[in-house]
């Protein structure tokens, strides 16, 4: 088998169940959300709302948070956090439904 197959393979768990799709959905969500109010909303003092796409992706985001870089890597690491949960959330689900399939 090919490594982009297996790649594709891997990734295909993120979009193959509504768990995964929901998760990704409220992750664009939250990060659209942070845009408009990090570029349109003016506060008096700083807004600490850029932090629940973080969290939300966590652990992966935070790990790349912490490496140098631009703030443009802030919204990299939120969008490949996601991914990677999501995968992990598709993988989840398709094994349980195995499972429960196997005991019927």
């Amino acid at each position: 088998m090919s490594n982009n197959s297996r790649i594709q393979r891997t990734l295909s768990l993120a979009f193959v169940n509504w768990f995964a799709r929901g998760y990704l959905v409220v992750c664009c969500a939250l990060l659209i959300w942070t845009w408009v109010d990090s570029t349109f909303v003016e506060h008096p003092d700083a807004s600490l709302f850029g932090v629940v796409p973080l969290l939300v992706t966590a652990p992966v985001s935070l790990v790349l948070v912490a490496l140098p870089g631009p703030s443009a890597l802030l919204y990299a690491a939120v969008v490949v956090g996601a991914l990677i949960n999501a995968t992990v959330i598709g993988w989840c689900t398709r094994t349980l439904q195995q499972r429960g399939a196997a005991r019927r």
